[in-house]
């Protein structure tokens, strides 16, 4: 009898131990720059923690790099000059860190052709690229895993494909750029554009080119992934609305604080009827909010759901951590997951909204020379297109013999507002005008 029982009871171990056995992965990485060199120092450094909670063993077999990086010595990994050449290797993924479009998406297929998965933290190739990167991945029976490609550690990627699989999702809307959100977070400290941008550069949350951070384009390649998650709109998808934070200045933020907003830049991929409302550019949001209170180079994530209402995801959006955090989840859940392959379910059919058919509320700054007229034909040009005003104020700054005129709009329409710039302009008084849209919730 004891004999049996303690048969059954190895017999257990047995298929315990059978069933966590340690997966291994060999991996080549293409790239050697700061997101390169940081993965690759996470998985020397962390290799105890990604063994024992993740239940896999990465060994790094060959890294392509077209010239060494003075920061990190890669050891007695292979070193390959033509990154083509690392897919050559004897490994099971190819882990794309070069950046850029073409050469990323040759680099890519090729690797898809000679059936390695692929680990990518590249949004752009998949922004203008995905639909066809995933119909050769399919067609190879390989995955394509992208986690850092979208906020770099915050996993908004998992969360729609696995998480909310029996959700309704009807609106993605969120701070995607984690630079923008340094610098628009510093300015509302009370910081100018230009020396926060140089702080976010210093501190390497910026590139020495900065131009697709603060254009926008950073955040509008990623809810364009999202939004081809969620609702099936092709990659690349149509043109749509992208506005970046230059334009903005510090005062922009003391006058939305009077008022209870603070400044964000927000993309938003929304169900609107049977289209998709796809567009990326600053907004004013009310203070209380949850977006509104993330700063730094926090990203900022909301989710509406059918099911499970409204859900909120936040973490860091820039830093070689972040996005080796994403890398190796991303390798580990290659490694233990059996689920099928990843297909993008694209719909060419989906339209996109057309932009200038939507309304918003606005915040106009004007400033003009100090005239008692002013704002009484300010006030008449909304008028002529029958758009209320919330609210309007004068504030006049002595010092520099001007005015400044704060408005809050009701809501219109998108196509009125070149008219609005043209003909405030055009006023003799008046010396500048900005305006930043205001978000309904």
């Amino acid at each position: 009898m004891v004999s049996y029982i303690l048969a059954i009871f190895l017999l257990k171990i047995y298929l315990i131990n059978l069933r966590v056995k340690m997966k291994k992965l060999k991996i080549g990485i293409c790239g050697w720059g700061n997101v390169a060199t940081g993965l690759f120092n996470t998985i020397e450094n962390n290799n105890k923690f990604i063994k024992s909670n993740g239940n896999l063993e990465i060994e790094i077999v060959v890294i392509g790099a077209r010239r060494d990086n003075p920061k990190c010595d890669p050891g007695a990994v292979k070193i390959e000059r033509d990154i083509f050449d690392v897919i050559d290797h004897d490994i099971d993924v190819v882990v794309e860190l070069i950046g850029g479009v073409d050469v990323a998406r040759d680099l890519i297929l090729k690797s898809i052709n000679k059936k390695k998965h692929v680990v990518t933290a590249n949004k752009a190739v998949l922004f203008h690229h995905g639909d066809e990167i995933f119909k050769e991945a399919n067609s190879n029976g390989v995955k394509i895993l992208f986690e850092s490609s979208v906020c770099a550690g915050t996993p908004i990627i998992k969360l729609l494909t696995e998480e909310l699989s029996a959700n309704k999702v009807t609106k993605i809307a969120g701070m995607l750029n984690g630079t923008s959100n340094f610098i628009l977070s510093n300015m509302e400290e009370g910081s100018d554009f230009k020396p926060t941008l140089e702080l976010a550069q210093k501190e390497g949350y910026a590139e020495p080119d900065p131009t697709f951070d603060i254009e926008g384009m950073d955040a509008a390649h990623k809810i364009g992934i999202l939004s081809s998650l969620a609702f099936g709109t092709p990659l690349p998808p149509d043109d749509f609305y992208i506005e970046g934070i230059s334009k903005i200045e510090k005062i922009d933020f003391k006058y939305a604080k009077d008022m209870g907003f603070t400044i964000k830049h927000l993309a938003v991929s929304k169900l609107n009827q049977d289209k998709i409302e796809l567009r990326a550019h600053p907004v004013l949001i009310k203070k209380d909010s949850y977006l509104a209170n993330l700063k730094s180079v926090r990203n900022g994530i909301e989710v509406e759901t059918d099911l499970l209402g409204t859900l909120h995801i936040a973490g860091s959006g820039a830093g070689q951590e972040s996005t080796a955090s994403g890398v190796i989840s991303d390798l580990v859940n290659l490694a233990n997951s059996n689920d099928n392959i990843l297909e993008l379910d694209s719909n060419r059919n989906i339209e996109l909204v057309d932009f200038m058919s939507l309304s918003f509320q606005y915040y106009f700054y004007i400033e003009s020379n100090i005239t008692p007229e002013a704002v009484e034909k300010i006030t008449s040009i909304f008028a002529k297109k029958k758009i209320a005003l919330e609210s309007i104020a004068h504030k006049e700054d002595s010092k520099e013999n001007i005015s400044h005129i704060i408005v809050i709009t009701d809501l219109f329409l998108e196509r009125e507002l070149q008219y609005l710039y043209e003909n405030i302009l055009n006023l003799e008084s008046v010396n500048k005008i900005r305006s930043i849209r205001i978000e309904s919730n």
